[in-house]
């Protein structure tokens, strides 16, 4: 087919699509979908992770949305204390801050529920541990929580608390072991 040809058919086609709205490009999202999307995003359940996560490892289909996306993870906080990986967790709370601001709506209702968010997500996270470590896991989640609900930063994390978690955890591993040996 030669090019005027194409073009002849081509031209009225997209023509066509683009008043049909086929073919046209997508119009940003408005503020109230802009709240929406992440309001739901940043619940407090299972379903709202798994949809923010879902989200997130395909970004270009919410372009329109203009997300913040960027994260420092845990910030100045371990991402990964003690061998428990809660870097998809401090991710989500950096979503749930960074976009509630960005909207103009970051208040102390949307920050408690951003933080709890965040703490259930460790405690979920906390959960696929094997059970004699998980209390561990649950200190130091509480304790990440604990800073992000009074300090709003993780910053406040300190070297004591990483190492009461990690002798909670040396000490269960140490009656696994004895208790395996017998």
């Amino acid at each position: 087919m030669s090019r005027t040809r194409l073009a002849r058919w081509a031209t009225p086609l997209l023509s066509v699509l683009i008043v049909l709205g086929i073919a046209a490009p997508a119009a940003a999202a408005t503020f109230e979908q802009k709240v929406a999307v992440v309001t739901s995003f940043t619940q407090d359940s299972l379903s709202s992770y798994n949809s923010w996560l879902s989200a997130r490892n395909n970004q270009g289909a919410w372009a329109d949305y203009d997300l913040d996306w960027s994260t420092d993870l845990c910030s100045s906080s371990p991402d990964n204390p003690l061998g428990f990986d809660f870097k998809l967790s401090c991710a989500r709370h950096d979503f749930g801050y960074r976009n509630n601001k960005r909207l103009g709506i970051f208040t102390s209702t949307v920050k408690a529920r951003v933080d709890l968010a965040f703490y259930n997500d460790l405690k979920r996270k906390c959960a696929t541990y094997n059970w004699a470590v998980r209390p561990a896991c649950y200190s130091l989640a509480w304790t990440y929580y604990e800073a992000v609900k009074n300090f709003g930063s993780l910053a406040a994390v300190s070297q004591a608390d990483l190492d009461k978690a990690a002798k909670m955890k040396a000490d269960a591993l140490a009656k696994t072991s004895s208790r395996a040996q017998r």
